[in-house]
């Protein structure tokens, strides 16, 4: 009698399982509903799932990552077979609907909260990244590919929070570039143009992986990290921070002063505890000494280059034209 409980046990497990290929996947994706009104909504434990969105879910929301725009929802239903995670490493990998599967590949890393991960495929969105196995190995959203690691992190830490330490980088044939570092941190000790070459005596050789270790690591932590900058090594310490925007929270720099924008450098809100130099909402973003702004990576890139303090171009109401001095 148990072993024909057992085995009836493992066949109810193994339902969705490797065997089936994607097509479980898919079918899969379809019974639990993983997919409804164009959002994720993954479940990742028996009455739990992990829904990604835009907007704020209806249900009872249990854990919220602003940066991600994912969320953690009770699900009063339930799933029999959740969604788990497969840290390690894929033999392959789907790109899976509720609808069709396509195999594919990670063709750029995510990078930290500043791009995400892109794959050799035209997305459908929203979709599951998965194995054979109908393992998670990302989800797909309008603003490229969240990678599993950050998934883990998110379902599984109490402090969802992230690290900063002043940088922001990409990858580039001499190495990990310093493309813009935040001005406003105090003492911050990098330059644009800096390449790093380590943290805290490990070696790095991808802005990805930087930019995970920096991100997970504890807030107020002090790191070394070796750098070369103009021809010369340098080993540099600095306490990490928290990280205040950055992946679907735009980023500016200006949101020590209290600051958020939106995607088209407007406004949205106004720490009122901090100097707001007589800001509104709505009041949108021109110019950042002297150079014209469109989007949040001019912003970062001009931002850094101030010399005491940054002069600032806004416009009000579409006629009204006037320049802040951040001090």
């Amino acid at each position: 009698m148990l072993r024909v409980f057992l085995a009836l046990n493992f066949l109810l497990f193994n339902l969705y399982a490797c065997d089936g290929g994607y097509t479980s996947c898919i079918n899969k994706i379809k019974d639990s509903q993983s997919i409804q009104n164009k959002t994720l909504q993954i479940p990742i434990s028996k009455h739990k799932r992990l829904v990604f969105s835009l907007t704020k879910p209806k249900a009872k929301i249990l854990k919220h990552d602003p940066f991600l725009s994912l969320y953690i929802v009770e699900d009063k239903k339930g799933f029999k077979y959740p969604f788990k995670i497969n840290m390690r490493y894929p033999s392959g990998i789907g790109l899976v609907t509720d609808k069709k599967a396509k195999e594919t590949r990670i063709a750029k890393r995510q990078i930290g909260l500043n791009e995400f991960a892109k794959i050799k495929t035209k997305i459908s969105v929203p979709a599951l990244l998965t194995n054979s196995c109908c393992s998670l190995e990302g989800i797909v959203t309008e603003g490229g590919i969240i990678e599993k690691a950050y998934i883990q992190r998110f379902i599984h830490k109490k402090d969802i929070r992230y690290a900063d330490i002043g940088i922001r980088v990409k990858d580039s044939n001499k190495g990990i570039l310093v493309v813009s570092y935040d001005p406003f941190m105090k003492k911050n000790p990098f330059r644009k143009g800096d390449y790093i070459l380590g943290m805290d005596g490990r070696k790095v050789k991808y802005s990805s992986t930087l930019m995970q270790r920096i991100l997970f690591s504890r807030i107020g932590a002090m790191h070394n990290v070796k750098i070369r900058r103009d021809g010369k090594i340098l080993n540099i310490k600095v306490r990490s921070q928290k990280r205040l925007s950055g992946g679907y929270k735009v980023e500016t720099y200006l949101e020590k002063y209290g600051l958020t924008f939106d995607k088209n450098l407007y406004i949205i809100r106004i720490d009122t505890s901090k100097k707001f130099y007589g800001l509104l909402l709505g009041d949108q973003l021109l110019k950042v000494n002297k150079q014209s702004v469109k989007k949040q990576e001019d912003v970062m890139k001009y931002i850094s280059d101030f010399k005491l303090h940054p002069r600032l171009l806004f416009q009000r109401n579409a006629n009204f034209q006037f320049f802040v001095n951040m001090d």
